[in-house]
């Protein structure tokens, strides 16, 4: 099992950092290294985040890197990560 960012989660990175680098660069190179660790937890426990109930034919969850939430789908021999919020962004 291995985890991989999907286009969108990548672009989703990207983004959170161009949204904080102006303000402070250092927190924003932070916040990227623990998103992109965040999900190795997930290597041990895949079904550790709660289940996505509005996508019912897949396996989605998400899990929490306060005060970010990760998007996942568990797939048969990976987990992908496919979007990366702030719990306060609209979507």
């Amino acid at each position: 099992m291995r985890v991989r960012w999907t286009e969108n989660a990548r672009h989703d990175l990207v983004r959170l950092e161009s949204f904080l680098s102006p303000v402070n660069e250092l927190a924003a190179a932070r916040v990227v290294r623990m998103l992109v660790s965040a999900p190795d937890k997930l290597l041990g426990m895949p079904r550790m985040g709660e289940r996505v109930e509005e996508i019912p034919d897949r396996e989605v969850r998400r899990m929490l890197a306060a005060p970010y939430e990760l998007l996942y789908e568990i797939l048969p021999d990976e987990i992908a990560i496919l979007r990366v919020f702030h719990t306060r962004e609209a979507r």
